[in-house]
C-alpha cells in the first residue's frame, strides 16, 4: 500500500481518490473548496489537508485532476504547490485535460527535482469514473508509468502509455476530436429520424446493433430523444478541451474543419443557456433552428 496524495475533488476527482482509499492506500486530499474535501471524507478513508504542497509532503505518489492550465501550474508550481514539496523519486500523475505544452514544461521541472511527471488524462466521464471503469492515456517514461499503473488501475478498465511526455495529452485531443464528430452526427441522424415521423426508439435500437453503433449512442441517445442533458461531460468543458485541440492543430499544420464547426455549434448551445448541459445537447441547438 502507497502514502498517496490527490488534489482536485471536483466530479471526476472525488470518486478517483474514493476509489485509491478503497484500495486501501493511504490518501492525502486538497481541494480549493474546503466543504468538498469535507464531504469527501464522510465517505472514505484518509486526511485532508490545507494546501497542494501539504499533500506532496511524505507522499509517494500525488495525483491531480484540475480544470486547465493555469488551475494545473497553481497546484503544481504555484506558492504553495505540490512541486514544493515532491520528495526524491516520488511522481506526480495529472489527470487533467490540459494543453501538451504545459505537461512537457512541468516534466521538465520535475526531472529537474529529481522527481518524475506523468500526463494521464482521463475519458469515460463521470460514470467511468464512479464505477472505476475509466480509460486512462499516459505520457512520460516506460519505467515510471510501470510504477503507476497498479494505482491507476483502482479506477481504471484501461491504462496505456502512449510514449514521451506529452503525449497521453496529445491522445485525449483525438478522443475529444472523434466525440464531436459522432455526437453531431448522432444529433443530426436523430434530427432527421424526428422529422421523417419515425419512432427514434426503435430507430435507435436497430441502428445501435448495426455500424453505426457508438458509446455514445448507446449512453446518450435515449435521453438526447427526450432532451434530456444532465447525465455527463459540460459543454463548458468540452469547449475548453476543443480549444486545446485547435490550437495543437495550428501548431502542427493540420486541418480541423468539422471541430472547428462542431467548436461553434457548441458556443451556439452556451448561448442558449446550455453551458452547463452534456456534450449531447448538440440536439438541441438543432431543434431550435
Amino acid at each position: 500500500m502507497a502514502r498517496v496524495g490527490f488534489i482536485g475533488l471536483g466530479a471526476m476527482g472525488f470518486p478517483m481518490a474514493g476509489h485509491l482509499a478503497k484500495n486501501g492506500h493511504e490518501v492525502l486530499v486538497f481541494n480549493r473548496t474546503s466543504s468538498k474535501a469535507r464531504e469527501w471524507l464522510k465517505s472514505y478513508n484518509g486526511t485532508s489537508v490545507a494546501t497542494p504542497s501539504d499533500v506532496a509532503k511524505g507522499s509517494d505518489f500525488v495525483f491531480c485532476c484540475v480544470g486547465n492550465d493555469d488551475d494545473l501550474k497553481e497546484v503544481a508550481i504555484g506558492d504553495r504547490g505540490a512541486f514544493q514539496s515532491m520528495a526524491e523519486g516520488s511522481v506526480f500523475i495529472d489527470h487533467s485535460t490540459v494543453s501538451a505544452t504545459v505537461s512537457r514544461e512541468l516534466e521538465i521541472v520535475a526531472t529537474e527535482s529529481d522527481f518524475a511527471f506523468i500526463d494521464a488524462p482521463v475519458s469515460g466521464g463521470e460514470v467511468g469514473a464512479q464505477t472505476g471503469q475509466l480509460t486512462v492515456m499516459c505520457g512520460g517514461k516506460k519505467e515510471i508509468f510501470e510504477r503507476v499503473k497498479p494505482l491507476i488501475e483502482c479506477f481504471s478498465k484501461s491504462c496505456m502509455l502512449m510514449g514521451d511526455s506529452g503525449t497521453g495529452q496529445l491522445t485525449k485531443m483525438v478522443n475529444q476530436i472523434c466525440i464531436a464528430g459522432i455526437l453531431q452526427g448522432l444529433s443530426e441522424g436523430l434530427m432527421f429520424s424526428e422529422k421523417a415521423g419515425l419512432d427514434s426508439s426503435l430507430v435507435l435500437e436497430v441502428i445501435s446493433k448495426g455500424a453505426a453503433g457508438s458509446w455514445q449512442m448507446e449512453n446518450r441517445g435515449t435521453t438526447m430523444i427526450k432532451n434530456e442533458f444532465e447525465f455527463g461531460f459540460a459543454v463548458d468543458w468540452m469547449r475548453k478541451d476543443l480549444r486545446i485541440c485547435l490550437e495543437q492543430a495550428n501548431e502542427i499544420e493540420v486541418s480541423l474543419p468539422l471541430t472547428a464547426v462542431v467548436d461553434q455549434y457548441y458556443k451556439d448551445v452556451q448561448r442558449m443557456g446550455g453551458g452547463r448541459w452534456d456534450t449531447s445537447s448538440l440536439i438541441a441547438r438543432l431543434r431550435k433552428l
